[in-house]
């Protein structure tokens, strides 16, 4: 009988190791001028980790431009994670800009101006 494997698991812990390492390659050896500062928010790996999403939000710089120099870079950050990832395959990159941290500076906007407008009403 065939024991049940831990593949869940194991995407995720790939998916981890994946972010840590990306964000130290690109901050330490990607010297493209287009990429500011890049935080890489999460990785998603497929199951047959062919393929991984990341997604990355940027402090300094136009999201736009820094999503193309990414994925231009691609193939340099996935050369440098085939010598530190001690797995059979390395997935491709697809770099992806993350609006999340947008999208909750303004629903922290719209509930400030809520509760002021409310006050202002009592």
């Amino acid at each position: 009988m065939r024991k049940k494997s831990n593949t869940p698991n194991r995407g995720f812990r790939v998916a981890d190791q994946i972010q840590r390492d990306l964000t130290d390659l690109i901050a330490r050896e990607l010297k493209d001028p287009r990429v500011g500062m890049v935080t890489v928010q999460a990785v998603e790996v497929t199951a047959d980790y062919a393929h991984a999403k990341v997604f990355f939000s940027v402090l300094i710089g136009d999201p736009v431009e820094c999503e193309t120099a990414l994925n231009q870079a691609a193939g340099f950050l996935r050369n440098g994670l085939f010598k530190r990832l001690m797995t059979h395959t390395v997935p491709t990159l697809h770099f992806h800009f993350d609006r999340t941290t947008e999208r909750a500076a303004d629903m922290n906007a719209l509930i400030a101006k809520a509760v002021s407008s409310r006050a202002q009403d009592d």
